[in-house]
């Protein structure tokens, strides 16, 4: 059975693993003051030159997005975001949990425009009465988007500026940053992506960890007491040495964006094999997640042979699926979805 139903479908990477048995042993201090997650911070501080920056190790994407967004805000503030932002579809409410309303905009291709953020704050502002209304108190975006479409830095500047005139943060979610990075459509780097931004967070759950987030702040803009925060959510994890540890490696001979572009690759191999078959693709996107328009009929086989994510109805007899490669997937893979397709 191939799988290509997510981009955390199997452990971690082989380097990771045998840095966790080497030092298994070992005696560290908890909750994140270890020797590892130091090295693991500077290291990540050099890769986004951010002398400054601030790092905090969490274990999974929707308990970072809760932490932090909830560590941004008031009270009485909301988080602005895309419809098709993974804060509002699928983390389960958990912002609103917290007490903090989603904000949502238009999706254009999953993507926030900078325009529509500008007019909402002109409409909040321009209404005598907001202070009845949910505060918008933030900006979430995430890169690459739900719907594998990247930012360009032209388009990030934009938002930039407009959260700037209002003093909005921006918290940029980057449970798959490195495939956008590696992306041959992107034209950002990491430290330019770290410029632009408030907050941002390099995952590693979906980038061959066994879990784990770095949390960015990187201007040393971390809130007060973010470990006091953290753990009024249930989300200081005691052996962070685990989490550190792991992006020491990953941080360490650029393996992160290595094997990052290896996802990339095979997408690629992936978009030539529809051509070739002539499939019908949904949504052409520049990263690791594919979406194919499937007839109903065709998709019993498939899902005999190969594990996939469905996305939507297309239509009564089709349905969209989307298909994801990861750090670990192999030619050998590629070639065997084009023999089923």
């Amino acid at each position: 059975m191939l799988s290509f139903e997510n981009d955390y479908n199997v452990g971690a990477h082989p380097m990771l693993l045998q840095r966790l048995t080497e030092t298994n042993l070992e005696p560290q201090t908890g909750y994140g003051l270890d020797d590892y997650c130091a090295a693991a911070k500077e290291k990540i501080k050099i890769a986004c030159d951010c002398p400054n920056a601030e790092v905090f190790f969490l274990t999974g994407g929707t308990q970072t997005n809760q932490v932090v967004i909830d560590a941004l805000l008031q009270r009485y503030e909301g988080a602005i975001a895309a419809q098709t932002a993974h804060i509002a579809l699928h983390e389960a409410g958990a912002i609103e949990f917290s007490g903090h309303k989603v904000l949502e905009l238009p999706s254009h291709d999953g993507k926030l425009c900078a325009a529509d953020l500008k007019a909402m704050m002109e409409r909040f502002f321009g209404d005598d009465s907001h202070e009845h209304m949910v505060c918008p108190g933030m900006v979430y975006l995430s890169f690459p988007t739900e719907l594998g479409t990247l930012y360009s830095k032209a388009e990030l500047t934009e938002l930039h500026a407009v959260c700037r005139k209002y003093d909005l943060p921006l918290f940029i979610d980057g449970a798959r940053l490195g495939y956008g990075l590696m992306s041959r459509a992107c034209d950002l780097t990491l430290p330019v992506l770290a410029q632009l931004c408030d907050v941002f967070y390099i995952g590693g759950t979906k980038l061959g960890a066994l879990c784990g987030e770095a949390v960015v702040f990187p201007r040393g803009n971390m809130p007060r007491h973010f470990l006091t925060r953290a753990k009024q959510h249930g989300a200081l994890l005691a052996k962070g040495r685990v989490l550190g540890l792991q992006f020491d490696a990953l941080f360490t001979d650029d393996l992160y964006f290595k094997i990052a572009k290896n996802a990339i690759d095979r997408a690629e191999e992936m978009k030539e094999i529809y051509r070739e078959k002539g499939c019908r693709v949904w949504k052409e996107t520049p990263t690791n997640q594919q979406f194919l328009i499937v007839p109903d009929d065709d998709l019993k086989r498939i899902s005999s042979q190969v594990a996939y994510s469905f996305w939507e109805k297309f239509d009564e007899t089709h349905t969209v699926i989307r298909l994801v490669t990861s750090w670990a997937t192999t030619k050998e893979q590629v070639q065997k979805l084009r023999d089923i397709l």
